[in-house]
């Protein structure tokens, strides 16, 4: 029954599954379910609705690229990944995605980490720290094909956290609902600022709610004084 519900849902977005995915989704839930009895992971615990509202939420990804764009040898970096979403159903779905997940709360990384081994998932890290040091780190800095994120923040915030992370010609995405246009417009300016120029805009009801993909190109260096000391994009946007 619960594979049922899952290849039905996840069909709907032309993503094929074997068994085997779909057992590592079903263990997925059962370890949010588990870790979330301890510590504030999601709100939402229906098996139907974290399928509807987190998985496929978290690959409607596909409404904006194609799947072969997920192939062996891409990168991203799912900033603010909490629970893991979008970064672990992506990295379930294409598994041969390179996938960093950046969260600032260490017990939301050993949540990620008992994920990542529970489900033998291989080229995938969990880190803790903030968008904010590790895009000044040789290592992380424009060194992804994508940057994603599902996080609260406003347009003009995330993108001084993410775009550092996307190499040229690379995209960085971000998961809205409503008031996206209005988002839009106040960040114009933090977006070509750190090297980015808006591509286009996908909108899309999931299941009755009305949700969207923003997707920023990379086509300048980020300069080097970006992003900003830790606090400054939220509290004084660019």
């Amino acid at each position: 029954m619960l594979k049922k519900i899952l290849f039905d849902e996840i069909s709907k977005l032309n993503i094929s599954l074997s068994e085997y995915q779909a057992e590592q989704f079903i263990c997925y839930f059962d370890l949010l379910i588990q870790w979330n009895k301890v510590m504030n992971l999601t709100g939402i615990t229906e098996y139907k609705e974290v399928v509807q509202k987190h998985f496929i939420d978290s690959l409607s990804i596909v409404k904006a690229f194609d799947q072969e764009c997920f192939h062996e040898g891409t990168s991203m970096i799912d900033i603010g990944t909490g629970a893991g979403f979008p970064g672990i159903p992506l990295k379930i779905a294409f598994p041969n995605l390179k996938i960093t997940l950046l969260d600032s709360l260490n017990k939301r990384i050993n949540f990620l980490n008992e994920v990542i081994s529970s489900l033998s998932l291989d080229n995938i890290e969990a880190v803790h720290g903030r968008a904010e040091d590790f895009s000044k780190q040789p290592e992380y800095r424009e060194k992804f094909n994508f940057a994603v994120s599902r996080a609260v923040s406003n347009l003009s915030t995330l993108s001084e956290y993410c775009l550092p992370f996307v190499k040229i010609d690379g995209y960085f995405i971000s998961y809205k609902s409503e008031k996206a246009d209005e988002e839009l417009k106040m960040a114009d300016n933090a977006i070509v600022t750190l090297g980015g120029k808006f591509e286009d805009k996908k909108d899309f009801d999931l299941y009755g709610n009305f949700r969207n993909l923003i997707i920023i190109k990379k086509v300048n260096p980020t300069p080097s004084k970006f992003p900003r000391k830790s606090g400054l994009a939220l509290k004084k946007p660019l």
